[in-house]
């Protein structure tokens, strides 16, 4: 290249000119593949509207991934590909760990919460992306029965959520709207309140969805059919911690019709699947519901997105050893929507399509086809990025956020750049 002397500058101001746009547009990392609702799974995004139905833009800075990439935010329901032809114990649902306990949750007036938090999106917004499940811890607080995490047994103001009665609302008003599904909650039952669960249920609506304790299976025989259950409006499992409770209140004691793993940190440990103390060996059949925990004791909500990748894939897998060959029918996790792109949609996918039709995933299968009969389909193979180059952070987006990613070094470039450019116009 020639010098710029001043008799030449002419001749080098275009090359000059390249050479900085082409730093500009390489510092920004400009994709542009895909957007405007286009971007599928595993695809670099830049704003929430980049990707498809059923799709979020986010990151996952606890595994390396810092370039936001489109993630699975929605559920497959199991019996919208293969019917509800089968017993409800066949399937495997989705569940929240601590439905209630959500981020930027509003606290009571003039109380500063003094607690940890499990979720990020409202009840409401986690049935609507497929959750089916909702564990809900249940407390006598302030003459009412409210959602609270526990301390020695007691609710506290600066640990207590809301009344559960705004909750179960929330899950009467997706049934009523959508008749086909089913929904199970699991209580942390601290009510000490005579007959206060009956109230509370009935006072919400729930009580004409309610599945009969008298007509569950109890010595580990096939629950009715999804489509059954369905015909009976018997839409809304409920099951309680306290034992008593069954006779008392008609509510189904949890253990008597489930297995469960141990929760917290000890259930996270990798290649072991202990039962939890209240229940039955796993591999018990005298019970025919399986509830598998994967989340740590203390919830650390950018760590949710690593636990919800391939350890929580992994765990499936020891879990269901553990239980004998015996699929779980609930996952209960935290932030269930973190991940490293497929997260615990594709694992449902998977464990509802090895289950149910003998294929690797829920959306091979065929309708009314012989079990192993499975479609020919596409599984993305676009490799998750994983450079951090730059600081291009992005955060989860929820299926009605209209927030950005953003670019705060990349802006500085910018800014810094142009009227460099000008200058050497």
């Amino acid at each position: 290249m020639l010098p710029c002397f001043s008799g030449r500058r002419s001749l080098c101001r275009a090359p000059t000119i390249r050479f900085f746009l082409l730093l500009l547009f390489s510092l920004f990392d400009i994709s542009i593949s895909c957007s405007g609702g286009s971007c599928q799974v595993l695809e670099s995004c830049s704003l929430p509207t980049d990707c498809g139905p059923g799709l979020y833009c986010g990151n996952c800075p606890a595994l390396g991934m810092t370039q936001p990439i489109c993630s699975r935010g929605r559920a497959t329901i199991p019996t919208s590909v293969i019917g509800g032809g089968l017993p409800f114990n066949k399937y495997s649902w989705l569940v929240t760990h601590n439905s209630f306990s959500i981020v930027d949750a509003p606290p009571s007036p003039g109380v500063q919460r003094l607690t940890f938090y499990n979720q990020e999106d409202t009840v409401t917004n986690q049935l609507m992306n497929g959750v089916r499940g909702l564990m809900l811890d249940m407390y006598d607080f302030e003459d009412d029965i409210w959602l609270c995490h526990s301390f020695r047994g007691q609710c506290f103001n600066f640990t207590a959520f809301q009344p559960a009665i705004n909750t179960l609302k929330e899950v009467e008003s997706f049934l009523s709207q959508n008749p086909s599904e089913i929904v199970t909650i699991i209580i942390e039952d601290y009510v000490r309140t005579p007959k206060g669960l009956t109230k509370l249920f009935t006072n919400t609506g729930l009580d004409k969805y309610w599945f009969p304790v008298w007509k569950m299976p109890k010595k580990g025989e096939d629950w009715p059919t999804v489509t059954e259950m369905i015909q009976a409006n018997y839409r809304l499992l409920v099951f309680t911690s306290v034992a008593t409770k069954e006779a008392e209140e008609g509510i189904a004691y949890q253990w008597k019709y489930m297995v469960e793993n141990e929760a917290g940190d000890p259930g996270m440990k990798p290649g072991s699947c202990p039962n939890r103390k209240e229940s039955q060996p796993l591999n018990s059949r005298s019970a025919s519901l399986f509830l598998m925990n994967y989340f740590p004791t203390y919830p650390v909500e950018d760590d949710s997105c690593k636990e919800n990748s391939t350890p929580l894939a992994e765990m499936v897998g020891t879990c269901y050893k553990a239980a004998g060959n015996v699929m779980p029918n609930f996952v209960a996790v935290n932030f269930y929507m973190r991940s490293d792109g497929g997260g615990v949609f594709d694992d449902f996918d998977k464990m509802n399509g090895q289950t149910l039709c003998g294929c690797s995933t829920i959306a091979a299968c065929q309708a009314g086809a012989p079990f192993g009969s499975c479609k020919n389909i596409t599984i993305p193979s676009t490799s998750p990025v994983t450079s951090t180059a730059g600081s291009f952070s992005g955060s989860v987006q929820f299926s009605r956020s209209t927030s950005t990613v953003h670019y705060p070094n990349r802006l500085i470039v910018c800014l810094f750049s142009f009227p460099l450019i000008m200058l050497l116009l």
